[in-house]
């Protein structure tokens, strides 16, 4: 709130503005509670048992009316400065937009002709196609909201949001449409302004297996050097009609949006191996990295509590075709003891499905490490979910693994994501339990690497307040399959959901080294 422009002194020597400072936000605060009551899912919702993202089952349950989604925004009252100093410091955090409805998976990315521009998107519950997105132009102090529109053949929202700048600056949005059933597809959105005003939404990705497209990541060639600069790629996990079967795909347009091609990355897999949560990084050279997680052992009916492989396919020629896939590392995906979550469910708080993306960065700068691709993800030791990066410095042809999180924190650790800077430093953000002696709520923590992923620096709390994920809005069942992080020079951003209001909220952190 802005001084008054008159100050009207009361007893004891308090100011008017002094006063409206300490209740008003009390009364919003109550306000908010109030309204999460109102809107929240307080019952616990079974999803359906199957491969799918977790967007895409919660997308399948709200439109066959087994989930009741709804809410209304907020005024922000005060709104802090997104810095911070002296470095190096822990950014304040911002509620991107506050709201009794339920936010959450939450990418985000910076425009690299304007680094105060700022695109972030999430599964929102205050859009009727659960798609938002959200933009800023001044640093990520404030920022504007947009529902994305669907393909009205199709018809539906699923969520899934996905965001990217090109180095003309303009900004795109993609997002999962569906016919409520069997048939999903990826669609985009395209502004010049930094998000006053949209393109209308038009195909990106078909389904080429006759069914869903799901977990889509977009990723943009912004090297200045590469021979396929501002491409747009878009990775999705391709199903068929019956859910079953499942495949990796990337298509790319080099026109800005106007045309599509669709490459198939790996052979088909035949239930019961499943591929799922693929991720893209661009090389300088415009090389293409794309990764992924195979389930190939299924026990009571899904992946969870089974060794995973995460995979590797290269693309030197702007996506057309694809080297045959090679193995990165494996790790144990969580257990699921209620039978409710494919992936695996949250340890204590075990009807929230876990996914296991293998968030894939490579070092673009001309430092000692130029080159190096990194790949975060979890393992399950038994007792922890616990964040591990690989590391190559040969292209993927051998990797070395390290665990990010200090070696005393023994609670879990989970949705990993990872980028690295123009000079070569690694970041990577979680959410983090260890602060919570039952293992419950969570907080988002960062962690850097400047030796090319050999040790990771002080695990750095990122958070200003811990969330439980009973009160994602959904009964303790959905706080999405990811966060989000990226840099602008020396400042790493990260997105997470935050439900410390009462109900998952994208919240916007970071550091700056």
């Amino acid at each position: 709130m802005r001084q008054m422009s008159r100050t009207h002194r009361l007893p004891g020597h308090f100011t008017v503005t002094k006063v409206l400072r300490t209740v008003l936000p009390l009364l919003m605060a109550l306000f908010l509670l109030l309204a999460t009551v109102a809107n929240a899912q307080t019952e616990t919702v079974q999803l359906e048992n199957l491969p799918l993202s977790s967007s895409m089952l919660m997308a399948r349950a709200i439109q066959q009316g087994r989930v009741l989604v709804g809410g209304q925004p907020l005024i922000r009252l005060e709104v802090p400065d997104v810095s911070c100093s002296p470095a190096p410091c822990v950014l304040p955090n911002v509620n991107i937009f506050p709201s009794t409805a339920p936010q959450n998976e939450t990418p985000v990315v910076v425009n690299l002709k304007n680094h105060r521009q700022l695109l972030a998107g999430a599964n929102d519950s205050n859009c009727a196609n659960l798609q938002g997105f959200y933009n800023s132009s001044d640093g990520g102090t404030t920022w504007s909201h947009f529902c994305m529109a669907n393909i009205a053949s199709i018809g539906l929202g699923a969520g899934d949001p996905a965001v990217g700048y090109d180095l003309k600056g303009s900004a795109y949005i993609a997002g999962i449409d569906f016919n409520g059933t069997n048939l999903a597809e990826v669609v985009f959105q395209k502004s010049k302004d930094n998000g006053k005003t949209w393109s209308a939404p038009a195909l990106a990705v078909p389904n080429v297996l006759g069914g869903l497209t799901d977990k889509e990541w977009l990723q943009i060639d912004t090297n200045p050097k590469s021979p396929h600069k501002n491409t747009v790629y878009i990775s999705v996990t391709q199903f068929d009609s019956i859910v079953d079967n499942t495949q990796i795909s990337v298509s790319h347009s080099t026109d800005g949006g106007a045309t599509w091609k669709t490459v198939l990355v790996d052979a088909q897999q035949k239930f019961p191996h499943v591929d799922q949560f693929s991720d893209i990084a661009i090389g300088a050279d415009g090389k293409v990295y794309v990764t992924w997680m195979r389930c190939t052992k299924v026990t009571g009916g899904n992946c969870a509590d089974t060794k995973a492989t995460f995979l590797l396919s290269i693309s030197k020629d702007g996506g057309n075709t694809w080297s045959k896939a090679t193995k990165i590392a494996t790790a144990t995906l969580a257990p699921d003891p209620n039978h409710c979550c494919f992936y695996g469910a949250l340890p204590v708080t075990t009807h929230e499905r876990v996914s296991n993306i293998p968030v894939v960065g490579i070092d673009n700068s001309n430092g000692p490490h130029k080159g190096n691709l990194y790949v975060a993800f979890y393992n399950w030791t038994g007792n922890q979910m616990r964040v591990m990066v690989a590391t190559s410095s040969n292209g993927g042809k051998t990797w070395k693994i390290k665990a990010v999180g200090d070696s005393k924190a023994k609670n879990d650790e989970f949705f990993q994501w990872l980028n690295v800077n123009s000079k070569g430093v690694v970041g990577v953000t979680w959410d983090d339990r260890r602060h919570d002696a039952t293992n419950t709520s969570y907080e988002s923590f960062a962690a850097f690497s400047n030796n090319g992923g050999v040790s990771f620096g002080k695990n750095i709390d990122l958070s200003a307040a811990p969330s439980n994920p009973n009160n994602d809005g959904f009964g303790g069942t959905f706080l999405g399959d990811y966060t989000g992080n990226y840099w602008a020079d020396d400042t790493l951003y990260n997105t997470y959901t935050d439900t410390s209001k009462g109900v998952d909220q994208i919240f916007l952190a970071g550091y700056i080294l």
